[in-house]
């Protein structure tokens, strides 16, 4: 390892409060429900704006492409300027494309709107865990990691729910552009406290941005996120193909990039040194297959909800209720079950979500417009409970190896694979599900529901592998 990943970290102010905690985790609860609030009001925009299935598309992934791609430049340059400062930046920035968002007079400000949303959340995104991981040791530490995880987990089940609300409220004749705006006031008021309630910290000798690096990950990045959400709704034009087949030359130019910066003394974008510890190696990929699952499901579930069962917005936003409540309720028990039970808890999680998810398919293909209200509830309770176990483990496993001076890049890979992961969950299942439901809903559910079962299954497997949990 460099000299440079061996840098002292500077901590300007020495401690990290409950309200500076609450402060920071609005940051990825934001974030997180911008990812989701959106799938509930994209019939309402198609109806106001007019905007095609693929316009649809991109306003729901154009967000998540461009959260991905800048996340760890994000993390990096936290770690050189100050994480308070930019997770200052990127609330601000992400405050006023929200407005800019629900104040779209057509489809294509409002597709800009969003990348600029995503672009915005990946500067404020991973301050929260680096601040975190440098600020707070042993078990204030681990508190802190969990809430993170229950913040973050608790926005994507309920942002389904806090857009339906909003859309059937129709707050002074807004509609759909509440679920934008309703991000202005939770913004402005953590801006306020910010500089009161949260240290900054920074790390020593932090290198630069390795623009090499951010090219060759984001031409990986947008060659694979955006041809397989376009894709297959635009007929796979040729443009489609060609980025597809530069993700593969670029992934191999990136790694060869890396590995000879590090080599020189210097801290690449993705360290390789980073990526060879243990529970960043082995914990990334279960990380990327388990939300994989929590993409496809929230999306899919959207969509059989308002267009299968015939529901409001509001009500499709009800539905998943039992969801919400279950990961809350679970995740304050998950830092005692790591504690007692360390890496099984992820593999009673993927077990329990596994059977959340056989059973909501098997509620609705038993009947199609009338579900079995028992059945369907244990089966959306038991989801919730094994997608709160399994986030809140894998996000301490994945950090728990990781030195502090690499926290801002730590955290940053580990919610670029996050999110990444749930990207890839709609481009890929969820587009197969929207092409499947028009022609048989039931094929759409069954295929669907299968594939969220497998998912969960390796998840569980693969937990074993993982390193143990320490304290």
């Amino acid at each position: 390892m460099t000299s440079t990943l061996r840098g002292d970290l500077r901590q300007e102010e020495a401690a990290l409060g409950r309200l500076g905690l609450l402060v920071l985790l609005v940051g990825p609860f934001l974030a997180n429900l911008d990812f989701f609030i959106s799938n509930v009001a994209l019939p309402s925009i198609a109806r106001d704006l007019g905007a095609s299935p693929a316009a649809l598309e991109l306003i729901a992934e154009g967000y998540g492409v461009a959260y991905a791609l800048l996340l760890v430049p994000g993390g990096r340059l936290g770690d050189r300027f100050g994480r308070r400062r930019l997770f200052g930046i990127g609330l601000a920035a992400f405050t006023i494309t929200s407005l800019l968002a629900g104040v779209a007079p057509t489809t294509g400000l409002l597709v800009a709107a969003r990348f600029l949303q995503g672009a915005a959340a990946a500067q404020l995104a991973p301050q929260v865990l680096a601040t975190v991981q440098t600020v707070l040791t042993g078990p204030a530490r681990a508190r802190a990691v969990s809430r993170y995880a229950v913040a973050g987990g608790l926005s994507a089940v309920a942002g389904q729910l806090v857009g339906g609300l909003l859309i059937q409220l129709d707050l002074l004749g807004l509609g759909w552009r509440a679920v934008f705006l309703v991000n202005v006031p939770f913004g402005l008021a953590a801006l306020l406290l910010l500089r009161r309630t949260v240290p900054e910290t920074r790390a020593t000798g932090a290198a630069g941005l390795d623009p090499l690096g951010i090219v060759l990950l984001g031409v990986a990045l947008v060659g694979l996120l955006v041809p397989l959400t376009e894709g297959p709704s635009l007929g796979w034009p040729v443009w489609c193909l060609v980025l597809l087949a530069a993700v593969v030359p670029a992934v191999v130019l990136l790694v060869v990039a890396e590995r000879r910066a590090e080599a020189r003394g210097r801290l690449p974008l993705l360290p390789p040194s980073l990526l060879r510890v243990p529970s960043m190696r082995r914990g990334l990929p279960v990380l990327m297959v388990f939300f994989v699952a929590v993409g496809a499901f929230l999306f899919g579930f959207a969509l059989t909800s308002q267009y299968v069962l015939g529901l409001t917005p509001f009500a499709s936003g009800l539905a998943i209720t039992p969801v919400t409540v279950a990961y809350v309720a679970t995740s304050f028990a998950v830092p005692g079950l790591l504690r007692r039970f360390g890496r099984g808890v992820l593999v009673a999680a993927g077990l329990v979500q596994g059977s959340g998810f056989a059973s909501i398919a098997v509620a609705l293909l038993l009947d199609l417009h009338r579900p079995s209200p028992p059945l369907l509830l244990v089966a959306l309770l038991l989801g919730g409970i094994g997608q709160a176990a399994g986030v809140g483990a894998l996000f301490r496993i994945v950090l728990s190896g990781v030195p502090g001076a690499l926290a801002g890049v730590g955290g940053g890979v580990m919610v670029t694979a996050q999110q990444t992961a749930m990207a890839l969950g709609v481009a890929l299942l969820g587009s197969l599900f929207s092409a499947l439901l028009p022609v048989d809903p039931a094929l759409a559910i069954g295929v669907l529901g299968a594939a969220l079962v497998v998912t969960q299954l390796l998840t569980a497997a693969a937990a074993r592998l993982l390193p143990r949990l320490e304290g």
